[in-house]
């Protein structure tokens, strides 16, 4: 194979790094861990961002350009930084004697009718205890098909979220103690305490708005300090998933992480959207649990009908420190 002009090595070389810098964008924007909203945003996409950058050190390799392939390579190395408290939160270590509790956490998209599809999905996890958001009218009018295992239920009032009627809810097999609603600035959700095997838990299936540029830029932080009290309502044990149209490590994480006292679940592979492959989506429906908690498993879920992808997670009570 003849040998490319150097001159046109080079102009290359200086192409492939420009379009480098996009992901080495993304990267910064995580790792300097700014709340100004533009670094915010960006850090929604690590995970996509960094299998696109090792896919693209791999064809500039390929191509036997060196010095893009590792400036692309080094890109990817600070992703990969970036996306891994997403991916590999720490977790307290499980008390051998707890038992298991097993949790189902989805949005179902308000306009979901395929309440098969549902019920399969809820049925395959056998999960004690379900967390929706975004349960639309149809779900609504035929819960004992949905969810004949879980007959205690609390549903929260019908909010708009501009796609169509729809309601956060909480169903398990154990009885359940509902708390007051709360309703503000756009946060629908539902809460109440489970009585457990291993305790009392207090659980919410919460719903953010879209972040900004889809909504005012503060819709999310202050939806998240809307929050902040019903966590201290729930008790010292604490479940709560949902739609949080965020990453984990992004600023309402921060804030979820620093004012709630809230451990992350796993995010990967991702949740959203549905049609894409899940190891390339991004996980914007996150499960938050309290340090007296010890995840010991997060895989998703069969499908829905809905783009989100569902969420299963298991848990002990972590074991005490001594």
């Amino acid at each position: 194979m003849k040998r490319l002009h150097p001159a046109l090595v080079v102009t290359f070389e200086i192409l492939a790094t420009g379009v480098t810098l996009a992901p080495l964008g993304v990267a910064v924007a995580s790792l300097i861990q700014s709340d100004h909203r533009w670094p915010d945003l960006a850090n929604q996409f690590t995970a996509p961002a960094l299998l696109a950058c090792v896919a693209w050190a791999v064809l500039l390799l390929v191509l036997r350009l060196r010095v893009s392939a590792m400036f692309a390579s080094v890109t990817a190395a600070a992703l990969l930084v970036a996306v891994w408290p997403q991916w590999f939160p720490k977790t307290p270590q499980p008390d051998p004697a707890s038992e298991v509790i097993t949790v189902y956490s989805a949005n179902l998209w308000a306009r979901n009718t395929d309440v098969d599809a549902m019920a399969r999905s809820i049925a395959a996890a056998d999960a004690d205890i379900i967390l929706l958001v975004e349960l639309g009218d149809v779900p609504a009018e035929d819960l004992d098909r949905l969810l004949p295992d879980h007959p205690f239920r609390k549903v929260s009032i019908v909010g708009n979220r501009n796609v169509a009627p729809a309601r956060a809810m909480v169903a398990s097999r154990w009885p359940i103690d509902p708390l007051r609603e709360n309703t503000r600035d756009q946060l629908f959700s539902a809460e109440a305490r489970v009585r457990t095997p291993i305790g009392r838990v207090g659980v919410m299936a919460a719903h953010l708005t879209r972040p900004w540029p889809y909504r005012y830029q503060w819709a999310q932080i202050n939806q998240t300090t809307d929050m902040e009290p019903i966590r201290k309502r729930l008790g010292d044990d604490v479940i709560i998933a949902g739609d949080f149209n965020t990453v984990s490590s992004g600023r309402i994480g921060r804030q979820i992480k620093d004012n709630m006292d809230l451990l992350p679940a796993p995010g990967f592979p991702g949740t959203w959207p549905s049609k894409l492959p899940s190891a390339i989506g991004i996980t914007i429906d996150q499960v938050w649990y309290s340090p007296t908690l010890s995840l010991v498993e997060r895989r998703l879920g069969m499908p829905n009908g809905s783009d989100h992808r569902p969420v299963i997670t298991r848990f002990r009570r972590a074991q005490s420190e001594q």
